[in-house]
């Protein structure tokens, strides 16, 4: 079981992902965002995918392959976490998005993407024992717990999830 982490497991940034999920239990969550989120995308269609709220603002496709970028790095950094403490670099969400193609694949692919990448990250914290859920590492500057990561990949959803309602649906 993967029990909510305490401030002192993540960056001040980061508690604001941490702050958006509720008490049930995460993988839970996982699950719930998973068809959630699949069923919403898929839903859209091309078309309004390539919808952008305003000029230099993402797309909805590049918004769902920025969760599921942000996603593998999370996880990679929790399994990083979860084997050694080591200090990794940050990501900046930018630069990665200056090289993705999100705009030209089919918007399906990327859904499946997601869920697939979601899927991978239920079988990694499922799999993870109490005390490896605890354990620390430095990314961004900033020490981070492996089970901080599993909330803030909820939140980091969740947070784009209420942009998506406000700006773009």
């Amino acid at each position: 079981m993967i029990n909510r982490p305490n401030p002192d497991e993540y960056s001040e940034y980061a508690g604001r992902y941490v702050k958006l999920v509720g008490d049930e239990p995460i993988l839970d969550i996982f699950k719930r965002q998973q068809e959630e989120s699949y069923k919403l995308f898929t839903s859209l269609g091309d078309e309004k995918a390539k919808h952008a709220y305003a000029d230099g603002k993402w797309t909805i496709k590049q918004v769902l392959g920025h969760m599921a970028d942000t996603e593998r790095v999370f996880a990679y950094r929790a399994l990083v976490f979860s084997r050694e403490s080591i200090t990794l670099p940050g990501f900046d969400q930018d630069v990665y998005m200056e090289q993705a193609t999100f705009n030209s694949r089919p918007l399906e692919d990327l859904a499946n993407e997601f869920k697939t990448i979601r899927e991978s990250s239920i079988y990694l914290f499922k799999s993870l024992t109490e005390q490896q859920s605890m354990q620390k590492g430095i990314a961004s500057g900033s020490p981070f717990s492996v089970r901080a990561y599993a909330y803030m990949i909820a939140g980091h959803e969740q947070h784009h999830w209420n942009i998506l309602k406000e700006r773009y649906l």
